[in-house]
């Protein structure tokens, strides 16, 4: 194995394999290598649909040597620290390798230690999750039969920030497709203050959480599991003008202690575990406080560091952590990176925080929230032209997209560095 490469990349994400595929599409005699334990790629936009038992799981994964590009070194390996000094990342097996320049895209890391009994949670299958196991949630919502359905999420970033709520509208059509509308009691429940940041995908949000009945419980933020009894713990965060008033014997079974603890019991819960960037990110001199990797919000260039750049989950960007935001991202990165080989500045800053949330409201049906960092509603012209209606309503055409759609624009478009 060589141990200095023109360009190191960490992680074959979407991230990682987008930007080698794109640098190599420049100039193919370019020297990059790839740094990935993973034998195996996955797809996980699917998983939503796996989770509802739409899409087969085995469909999301391929072999991580098919989808590595051609030209590219891929290093079995694990990074394990990086000395920016340097130009150095440490693995677990192949020692130091150095960079001309480096790009860390290793992606998230789960974290459900950070909830108190979501581990024992998880491990017992009392909850599930399309982030760990989406065949799991599968199982767990057929063999439902009522009570309280529970869905979360936790303060922290997560990949798909829509994606806990999309798996509850699906649940929610199919326990109304299986006779199950008046047993159940679906809860979403979020820290955040709203459904969706974006006005015109809010709007059409709130009159599907009311075509379901969904109890809509915004300003919960998770605390604790108590597995044994089936009841989570949460925090209400809201401001005092804006705290609820938990009434006994009301249909949840919900209960208060003091003015800021409440407790919902549950017959069903799906949650997406709190998110951080993988340990050897966090720990390092590239972090910013928050433990993200500190790059500018235009460039993805280092703040710190000019040889080095960072995209995709890691990424320090107040912006909705998607394959699609990868997508507008991995251009940028490119057009920098070669520009710095070329002896010019790294000058693309023209990233505007665009991101994509294909959000499935039910079987068969989808709406598509595209925004930037501002939170414009900012559709594709291209897409608009092809579907010929405005994407922030629910339609067929929508769910089509997501279905069979993006996965083939992922595996033979995207991941081959070919602009869609």
């Amino acid at each position: 194995m060589k141990s200095h490469y023109q360009v190191l990349i960490i992680g074959g994400g979407t991230a990682g394999i987008m930007t080698a595929a794109q640098l190599l599409a420049k100039d193919k005699k370019l020297d990059v290598a790839i740094i990935e334990p993973s034998e195996t790629h996955y797809y996980q936009p699917a998983w939503t649909l796996v989770g509802a038992g739409a899409y087969d799981f085995n469909k999301t994964a391929k072999r991580m040597a098919d989808v590595m590009p051609s030209g590219v070194d891929w290093v079995k390996d694990k990074a394990m620290g990086f000395d920016p000094m340097q130009n150095s990342v440490s693995t677990e097996s192949n020692g130091d390798i150095t960079y001309d320049f480096l790009v860390v895209a290793p992606g998230l890391v789960m974290e459900p230690g950070m909830i108190k009994g979501l581990p024992e949670a998880l491990e017992l299958g009392v909850a599930c999750s399309n982030y760990t196991d989406p065949e799991h949630t599968w199982n767990t919502i057929k063999n439902f039969k009522g009570g309280n359905a529970l869905f979360t999420q936790p303060t922290t970033p997560i990949k798909c920030g829509g994606a806990p709520q999309k798996i509850a509208y699906l649940a929610a059509d199919y326990f109304r497709k299986n006779g199950l509308k008046n047993k159940a009691n679906v809860i979403f429940a979020t820290p955040g203050t709203v459904i969706f940041g974006v006005k015109e995908i809010r709007e059409t949000l709130m009159k599907v959480i009311d075509r379901y009945g969904i109890h809509f419980k915004p300003f919960y933020s998770p605390k604790e599991i108590d597995v044994e009894n089936r009841i989570v713990h949460f925090s209400h965060t809201a401001p005092e003008e804006n705290r609820c008033v938990i009434n006994e014997d009301n249909e949840l079974g919900e209960q208060m202690v003091g003015d800021v603890d409440i407790s919902v019991p549950f017959d069903m819960l799906h949650l997406a575990p709190p998110q951080a960037a993988p340990r050897f990110v966090r720990d390092s001199v590239l972090s910013n406080d928050a433990g993200w990797l500190d790059v500018d919000h235009h460039s993805m260039q280092h703040n710190t560091y000019p040889n080095i750049f960072g995209l995709g989950d890691v990424a320090a960007l107040p912006t909705a952590k998607t394959g699609a935001a990868v997508r507008k991202q991995v251009p940028v990165v490119v057009e920098n990176i070669m520009k710095l080989m070329n002896h010019k500045p790294a000058d693309n800053h023209s990233y505007n925080g665009y991101s994509s949330c294909p959000l499935v409201t039910g079987y068969g049906k989808m709406t598509l929230a595209e925004f930037d960092y501002n939170n414009n509603f900012i559709p594709d012209p291209k897409l608009k032209r092809m579907l010929v209606f405005n994407s922030d309503k629910e339609h067929w055409r929508l769910w089509m997209l997501k279905k069979h759609g993006l996965p083939y624009l992922y595996w033979n478009k995207m991941l081959k560095g070919k602009n869609v």
